[in-house]
């Protein structure tokens, strides 16, 4: 008969930390003050849609056997297509939510894009005034921090900012990701 009357009761193993949890905190260490979550809330997405915006406007070889969709094709695709990977081995959820948000980014750039070709601004000195004024934006959120911009050691954290703002909506909804 086993004795277990003298046993301590274990406390519950803690899951290891993924990759993506890690990056979170690393990147929530920068970004305690209100002002700069919230500045930063609203230029990681501007910062989505004018880099989008700028390989939008990058010539890229027509592939035509694409036909009809061969200028849909292009360098921000192409970001597209390696951004959703890179966030899909993080966090498919997220991921999900990441690739509507550059649906819409996209759908941005297509209709800038219309917009040039009918007399109006070009596309891409409009995503680099975006990406100017955004970025701007951040190093004000992190003066006022008092810190150095957090992807300063690890360029990876310029990618995980867009995704780190859109785990909060996941949060606040209650939806694990």
């Amino acid at each position: 008969m086993k004795n277990t009357r003298n046993k301590k009761p274990q406390p519950p193993k803690a899951e290891p930390a993924r990759p993506l949890d890690i990056y979170f905190a690393e990147y929530d260490k920068a970004h305690k003050d209100p002002t700069n979550k919230f500045i930063n809330y609203i230029a990681a997405p501007l910062m989505v849609f004018s880099v989008l915006g700028l390989l939008w406007s990058i010539p890229f070889p027509h592939l035509n056997f694409l036909g009809q969709y061969k200028d849909f094709f292009n360098w921000a695709s192409v970001l597209i297509g390696v951004s959703v990977y890179f966030y899909y081995r993080l966090s498919p959820v997220l991921s999900y939510l990441m690739l509507f948000l550059l649906f819409i980014c996209s759908f941005g750039a297509i209709e800038l894009d219309q917009w040039q070709q009918a007399g109006g601004p070009s596309l891409g000195p409009v995503c680099l005034v975006i990406f100017i004024l955004a970025r701007g934006a951040q190093f004000i959120g992190y003066k006022i921090e008092g810190i150095n911009p957090s992807f300063s050691n690890d360029l990876k954290f310029m990618v995980i900012g867009p995704i780190w703002v859109l785990h909060f909506i996941l949060k606040r909804s209650a939806i694990k990701y």
